[in-house]
């Protein structure tokens, strides 16, 4: 009797939360001058160094006609840096991806020492600038560098070659699917993994088919940013490759080399690929996103019971 009457108090309560909702909510609302000035400014910011920029690209690729822009690509050099790119992000995704697994359940499921200098040490791409992340692989691995006699004996090349290049993608990737899963298995805790143990499952069990399930969303999503930064890089890649044209240039340099010669067709051409993949990683990463919120059951509305208090 007495739970029936205290559920009769909260239904008859329920309007009056709901309302101090709407009021907290109204309290926040701006004026629809307001509204529209900052929506007509943020169109007009995107329009003028986003959607221009990249109208242009595809513009003055075709400005020529569709015969000139295929033959931008028939080219040995275009050829060859094309494959060069697919073959480098072939290499520094899967390895990154397998790093960014690794890093993340370490830092979110264990406690050791050195955690904190490992988290510091996945955030540095993001600190050092490219080039000076290819500077010190010249440093390491050239002619005149620590390592460059003993590798010159060694008939081994790494500067201005393709393990240079790979190297330098690597480090200035190797954040994004770290980044992207660490913070989502330290929420999930590990509660499940412990649950999976305690039922008689491996460790590697408990990550195959517990861990990995609940993140492969972000994992995914991870993915995608690091493939789009390794086959866009340019900094880095551009100290290490040497600009060997058909042997060491990936498509980013290829651009360059051919927007220095005056060739804009065939640069603006090569360079909407790159656009291309970027229009398709923005799909590939909305789509991600939509599958991450929908997988998500709670509500980020606040609750009448968190108005309450």
């Amino acid at each position: 009797m007495s739970q029936a009457i205290s559920n009769t108090k909260k239904v008859a309560q329920a309007p009056k939360l709901y309302a101090s909702a709407a009021k907290i909510r109204g309290a926040t609302d701006e004026p629809t001058w307001v509204k529209y000035l900052l929506i007509a400014t943020t169109i007009g910011f995107l329009t003028l160094f986003l959607f221009v920029p990249l109208v242009a690209v595809f513009v003055e690729a075709f400005r020529k006609g569709v015969g000139a822009y295929l033959a931008s690509f028939s080219d040995s050099s275009a050829i060859a840096a094309i494959k060069l790119t697919l073959i480098t992000a072939g290499i520094a995704v899967p390895l990154n991806l397998v790093f960014g697994l690794a890093a993340a359940w370490a830092i979110a499921k264990f406690e050791f020492l050195g955690k904190s200098f490992l988290i510091t040490l996945i955030d540095l791409p993001f600190a050092v600038s490219p080039v000076i992340s290819g500077l010190i692989y010249v440093l390491l691995f050239g002619m005149q560098g620590w390592l460059g006699p003993w590798l010159e004996s060694q008939d081994i090349q790494i500067i201005f070659a393709v393990p240079g290049i790979v190297l330098a993608t690597i480090f200035v990737t190797f954040p994004f699917v770290a980044r992207e899963i660490i913070p989502l298995m330290q929420e999930q805790g590990t509660e499940e993994e412990q649950a999976a143990i305690t039922l008689g499952a491996s460790g590697w069990q408990a990550f195959w088919y517990v861990t990995l399930p609940n993140v492969r969303w972000a994992l995914l999503y991870g993915v995608i940013l690091c493939n789009a930064r390794a086959m866009g890089e340019f900094g880095a890649v551009s100290v290490v490759s040497g600009h060997v044209r058909g042997q060491t240039n990936t498509i980013p340099l290829h651009v360059e080399i051919l927007y220095n010669e005056y060739n804009f067709v065939a640069a603006f051409a090569v360079a909407s690929l790159l656009a291309l993949l970027a229009l398709v990683t923005l799909a590939a990463k909305s789509i991600v996103e939509a599958r991450i919120h929908s997988s998500t059951p709670e509500s980020l509305e606040p609750t009448p019971a968190e108005v309450s208090a």
